[in-house]
């Protein structure tokens, strides 16, 4: 038995976690799958939220036939359990035009959850990731979105050895930018959503203080479900780490988010 906390920085909504932050967080914990060095490659985990993740609020995590669950109080939170498929990767955009993209974030003008960690744009610099995805085409299911990002020191995992001496960005903090930005692929202005499931694969934890770009793309939606997709790209072109969600469609007041006004 162990611990997760989800501090008050990394919330989605302004009174719970951010999903990928919080997703992130307990896939780290997963010790029989995580590799010796955490800047190895990760097997691919899928973690599902059954509640709105609480602040500042220990969650007791177990383990049983290979799955973890975080609970408080005997209601669970989140369980997170290591899956055998391929995650089907967003195509990657150049740095200029992930960059060019971030004027046309739709989170200006409009945003549920402006203290969102991963997108919120109340969130200043070395505080939030301010990852803000603007569109870059179309999709057969959905829109294409991108944007630039570039870890900042205080996202360090500071408590692994590396193989080698570049400084890296938490295991939660890549799934977290991995995260909002299919929400915004599968349009949050019209469609307000939170996070239901994300499955992930990090590659190679993303290298603090080099330039990143991180791509999305809505894949459809089904009933109150939106699915989306996510692939984060060092400045090198390569894969990072890559993701696959399930949004559920709420009333964004109910999580003490915004509602558009029409």
């Amino acid at each position: 038995m162990t611990e997760l906390l989800v501090p008050q920085r990394f919330c989605g909504p302004p009174d719970s976690g951010n999903g990928g932050w919080t997703a992130g967080a307990l896939a780290a914990l997963d010790r029989a799958d995580a590799p010796d060095d955490r800047t190895d490659g990760w097997p691919t985990i899928e973690v599902s939220l059954r509640q709105p993740p609480p602040l500042d609020t220990p969650l007791q995590v177990s383990e049983a036939g290979g799955v973890l669950t975080a609970s408080l109080d005997g209601s669970v939170v989140a369980t997170a359990h290591r899956v055998e498929r391929e995650l089907g990767l967003v195509d990657p955009v150049p740095h200029d035009v992930a960059t060019a993209a971030e004027s046309s974030y739709p989170g200006h003008e409009f945003h549920p959850f402006p203290t969102c960690f991963a997108c919120g744009t109340s969130r200043s610099e070395g505080d939030g990731l301010r990852i803000f995805p603007g569109q870059t085409g179309d999709g057969p299911a959905g829109a294409l979105v991108a944007a630039p990002w570039t870890p900042h020191p205080s996202l360090h995992e500071d408590w692994h050895t590396y193989v080698d001496d570049a400084p890296r960005a938490s295991v939660a903090a890549t799934w977290a930018a991995l995260d909002c930005i299919g929400g915004w692929a599968g349009d949050l202005t019209e469609r307000l959503m939170v996070l239901g499931r994300m499955t992930a694969r990090v590659d190679d934890l993303p290298v603090i203080g080099e330039p990143h770009v991180v791509v999305g793309e809505g894949r459809g939606q089904d009933g109150r479900k939106t699915l989306t997709a996510a692939t984060l790209y060092d400045a090198d072109g390569r894969v990072v780490a890559t993701a696959e969600h399930t949004w559920i469609a709420v009333d964004a007041e109910l999580f003490g988010g915004h509602s558009p006004t029409r």
